[in-house]
């Protein structure tokens, strides 16, 4: 058992029988209060686990910091409640933010299904530097994917209820994988370890378990995949943000098929694409 996980009780009733008191495991969601220089910034609804990761990616892919470098500490904050199921973490940056840290600052909770929804604006968003990446993958190491990703999902096989990231390298070799009830969340845990690890400059593919919207590639492009693989689909402006920056967004990547939406060159197929 691990603190993304929770025993609950519930009643389970089938067509036969009668109804039957039992348990089950759920995935965690607990809220996660980010502050910058002591000054509350934002909370996230996340699944507990890597928080140094997911504070990191986050501030990264919110183009607050341009790399690990720029965090001082990330630590607990001193006044937190006791008793109060919440952790709140302060960080404290090298150098003063230069915007105002009230204009930057969401204005609600960011819930485990939503990410930018919680802006003020679009404005604030990073600067996008399209992929000039020229890697190649054959499809059929794309269409194994996703069982790679289902197997090492351990959360999920316990309760069917996060989604995940992965950064697999060109060869299909698993090289991390994040979990957590927010897509957006697993994301930047997986970039927040790059990170955190100096990896950037280590490029691969990157699997997603769900739907791709726009957050999803505004994030994978500030790390610099330059192909993005999903389960399901993506919405329009990710298609659209995926197009006009160079990256390979693929969707629909299960039962040995794919729509390969954007820069289709990325992929060999073994046939020329129309």
């Amino acid at each position: 058992m691990n603190e993304s996980v929770m025993t609950v009780p519930l009643l389970r009733v089938t067509a036969v029988g009668p109804p039957e008191p039992t348990t089950d495991l759920v995935a965690v969601e607990e809220p996660l209060e980010i502050r910058i220089q002591n000054e509350p910034f934002v909370t996230l609804m996340r699944t507990p686990g890597h928080d140094r990761e997911l504070v990191t990616g986050f501030l990264f892919t919110e183009g607050l910091i341009a790399s690990a470098e720029e965090i001082i500490e990330l630590a607990p904050c001193p006044n937190s409640p006791s008793g109060l199921r919440r952790t709140i973490l302060n960080v404290t940056l090298a150098s003063p933010l230069k915007d105002d840290p009230a204009t930057l600052r969401r204005h609600v909770v960011a819930s485990s299904s939503c990410g930018i929804c919680s802006k003020p604006s679009l404005d604030g968003q990073r600067p996008p530097v399209p992929i000039s990446s020229r890697l190649q993958v054959d499809a059929g190491i794309l269409h194994a994917l996703p069982d790679r990703l289902l197997s090492a999902q351990k959360t999920f096989a316990q309760t069917g209820g996060l989604h995940a990231s992965a950064w697999f390298d060109p060869k299909g070799k698993l090289l991390l994988l994040r979990e957590d009830v927010g897509r957006h969340n697993a994301l930047d845990k997986l970039i927040g370890h790059r990170l955190l690890h100096g990896l950037t400059d280590t490029e691969g593919i990157l699997q997603v378990s769900g739907r791709v919207a726009l957050e999803i590639v505004q994030k994978a492009l500030a790390a610099q995949f330059p192909l993005i693989a999903a389960i399901s689909a993506p919405t329009s402006l990710a298609v659209e943000f995926a197009e006009a920056n160079q990256q390979t967004l693929i969707g629909f990547l299960r039962e040995g098929r794919m729509n390969i939406y954007t820069h289709p060159q990325r992929v060999r197929t073994g046939k020329c694409p129309h």
